[in-house]
């Protein structure tokens, strides 16, 4: 008798705590590979300056942008699955077409040359790593991004998205192979020293624009919707009003975690690179491979290594979503049929899309066109972008005629207009520096 009483009592613990983080795992999704793309290799670059230049001063954008982008990120997420439409979709139907157009037209653009971008720090880092032509690693890295996205649905591809989302703790990882005064950071985040000037308003221009970018809005909104075509019991909330507690709770999990999982990686970009190359006068970086290739004789072997493999498995997360939120933008602002779990004959335009700005993008990296530059005002556009997008955003969360009963709450209201409204201010000092300059 007290054989079988110590199976069970031995048995049920294991199977009670499992449960819970079986089903918090499985609330993560949309929310974590949006921000885990965010820290693409562009963006590497980006933070890596920010720490180059300015030392531990800018480590305070990231707390700042946290709450900002959890905002805006909810508000597409909640559009997408209380409509079942893309955002691309949502702005056709309440929006003037010229604006579609204009909006679809300029994502598409910016995208391709940020792949462009991505795909060529893509293959520096693997001839960091292993040597030969970096060129044709790049055009490798996007054939095989692009063939993943064609021929696996989307339920299998979302797994292997999930998994690529580790190898941002690469940069994690790297503080632990440099010497950190904790005190001089917590210092930095309540005072940082600026001088406020031309370089640290573009600066912090681009590192807000990198945070918050129209792409991750896009992408974001897509997931939602193709979360419930690949799953029958689900259905837009505008239908089924009974899944909305379940679902908000789940999209709430999922962009806070995902969001700040972003910010928390690129916080440790900006750290590490201002610990070793700022601290050693090392202040102009322009790629994410010209930053693993300056901590190496600096924070050794090891931290270079992490650097340079990281942007790979970034990368290779990043264009993906990339391409896929251009051809969710372009489908839905045409009434395509659109979706990874979709077969390539079903959805022959959608998989176009993602083919066209894949291998233009793969294309640029063999002209002439300076990768730094394309990549400089692939960012204006965005920045650009980002403010009209997403008041529109908060203009249909908060329409009962889109949302029904599930109107925006005022917390993210307010939330979602002070991130428009933060972007639009970054937008205005952007131009504002093009006459210092």
């Amino acid at each position: 008798m007290q054989i079988p009483t110590t199976t069970t009592t031995t048995t049920v613990p294991k199977a009670v705590s499992a449960a819970p983080i079986q089903s918090w795992l499985k609330k993560l999704g949309p929310g974590l590979i949006t921000g885990a793309a965010d820290d693409d290799p562009s963006g590497i670059a980006t933070y890596s300056q920010a720490g180059a230049q300015f030392g531990l001063n800018l480590l305070w954008t990231m707390l700042f942008t946290y709450p900002l982008m959890v905002g805006i990120q909810m508000v597409s997420a909640r559009i997408g699955r209380v409509t079942g439409i893309g955002l691309a979709g949502n702005i056709r139907e309440h929006f003037p077409r010229w604006l579609l157009y204009c909006v679809v037209g300029l994502l598409l653009i910016a995208n391709t040359i940020n792949i462009a971008a991505d795909v060529s720090a893509m293959g520096d880092a693997l001839r960091l790593l292993v040597g030969g032509p970096a060129h044709l690693y790049a055009a490798g890295f996007g054939m095989l991004s692009l063939l993943l996205q064609i021929f696996i649905p989307y339920s299998r591809y979302v797994r292997i998205l999930k998994w690529l989302t580790l190898a941002l703790l690469a940069y994690v990882g790297i503080v632990f192979a440099v010497q950190i005064s904790w005190i001089d950071v917590g210092r930095a985040l309540i005072v940082p020293r600026l001088t406020w000037n031309a370089a640290t308003i573009t600066t912090i221009v681009a590192v807000f624009g990198t945070t918050i970018s129209p792409y991750l809005f896009f992408w974001q909104a897509a997931q939602e919707v193709e979360e419930l075509e690949a799953d029958p019991t689900r259905q837009p909330l505008i239908i089924v009003p009974e899944q909305a507690r379940a679902a908000f709770r789940r999209i709430k999990i999922d962009t806070y975690f995902g969001m700040g999982f972003s910010n928390l990686v690129a916080f440790f970009i900006i750290l590490t690179t201002a610990v070793t190359l700022h601290a050693h006068g090392v202040t102009n970086i322009q790629t994410s491979a010209e930053a693993a290739t300056a901590l190496r004789p600096i924070a050794g072997n090891f931290a270079f290594l992490l650097f340079a493999a990281g942007i790979i498995g970034t990368g290779m997360l990043a264009v993906p979503v990339l391409a896929g939120s251009a051809a969710y933008a372009m489908a839905d602002a045409f009434n395509w049929a659109k979706g990874l779990e979709h077969s390539l004959t079903t959805a022959k335009r959608f998989y176009a899309i993602i083919a066209v700005s894949t291998l233009a993008g793969i294309a640029l990296g063999f002209t002439s066109i300076d990768p730094i530059k394309a990549l400089y005002w692939s960012a204006v556009v965005n920045g650009v972008l980002s403010v009209p997008i997403m008041a529109v955003m908060m203009l249909l969360a908060a329409r009962s005629k889109v949302m029904g009963r599930f109107v925006i709450t005022s917390k993210l209201k307010w939330l979602g207009w002070t991130a428009t409204g933060v972007m639009a201010l970054a937008v205005i000092a952007m131009f504002a520096t093009f006459n210092q300059a």
